[in-house]
C-alpha cells in the first residue's frame, strides 16, 4: 500500500486519501489500550470459535491459525465438543478451553505472548471498532475521514511547536535544545507515518508495545 498525499496551497487542508494506508498509520502511531482485540470474548477469534462450535464445522476457526498449528486446533476441537455435550456446566468449560487454545494459537503464530482472554466490552479505542465497522459494512468512508482527519491533527500539533521554539536566540542553548526536540519529534512523526504505510502491518505487539521503527538523524 502507498500513501498518497496531496498538498493544496498554502493556507488550505492537506488531504491523506490512501484509506488502508491511513488505518495502518493510524493503528501504528496512535496509542490503544491493548495490542489487538483478537484476544477478546468478543473479538473475531472467539466469534470464530463459538461458530465453530455451534455448526460443528471447525473450518471457520482453521483460518485464524497458520498451517503448521493446524493439527492441535483440530485436536482441540474434537475435544472440546466431546466433552460439551455431557452438561452445560461442561459445556462451558469446553467452550473455554477451546477459545484459550485458538487464541494461544493465533497469537503464537503471529509471534505474540498469549495473556490470557480479555473481558468483552473493552474500551480499543476508536481505531479498531471503525476498522471492523468498515469490514462489516463494506464501506470504509468514516474509517478514512477519521484517519485522515487524525493524521493530519499530528502534523499540524507538530509542526506548530516546532514553529513556536524556533526563534530562539542563539544564546540560549535551553531554547536552542527543546527547538531541536521539537524538531526531532516532528521529522520522526512523518517518518514513522512513511514507515508504518510502507511495513508489513501483520501481526500483533505486546500491550503497549509498537513495533520498533529505526530512525535515522
Amino acid at each position: 500500500m502507498r500513501l498518497l498525499i496531496f498538498a493544496r496551497p498554502r493556507g488550505h487542508s492537506m488531504r491523506l486519501l490512501t484509506v488502508g494506508s491511513l488505518a495502518v498509520a493510524i493503528l501504528f502511531l496512535f496509542p490503544l489500550p491493548a495490542s489487538a482485540h483478537c484476544d477478546g470474548l468478543d473479538g473475531p477469534v472467539v466469534a470464530a470459535a463459538r461458530k465453530a462450535l455451534q455448526s460443528g464445522d471447525p473450518n471457520s476457526v482453521l483460518i485464524w491459525v497458520q498451517a503448521k498449528d493446524e493439527a492441535e486446533v483440530r485436536r482441540a476441537f474434537a475435544e472440546a465438543v466431546a466433552v460439551r455435550k455431557i452438561n452445560a456446566e461442561a459445556r462451558e468449560l469446553a467452550d473455554r478451553y477451546f477459545f484459550e487454545t485458538l487464541v494461544r494459537m493465533h497469537r503464537a503464530g503471529e509471534g505474540a505472548p498469549y495473556t490470557g482472554l480479555k473481558p468483552a466490552g473493552r474500551d480499543l479505542g476508536p481505531a479498531i471498532p471503525l476498522a471492523d465497522k468498515a469490514v462489516a459494512s463494506g464501506a470504509d468512508a468514516e474509517l478514512a475521514t477519521f484517519a485522515a482527519k487524525e493524521v493530519e491533527q499530528g502534523i499540524h500539533e507538530k509542526f506548530a511547536d516546532l514553529q513556536r521554539k524556533r526563534n530562539f536566540r542563539r544564546d540560549d542553548l535551553a531554547a536552542g535544545r527543546e527547538y531541536v526536540a521539537s524538531y526531532v519529534a516532528f521529522v520522526h512523526y512523518v517518518e514513522g507515518l512513511h514507515q508504518a504505510v510502507g511495513a508489513n502491518a501483520a501481526g500483533h505487539y505486546a500491550e503497549g508495545q509498537r513495533e520498533p521503527v529505526e530512525h535515522h538523524e
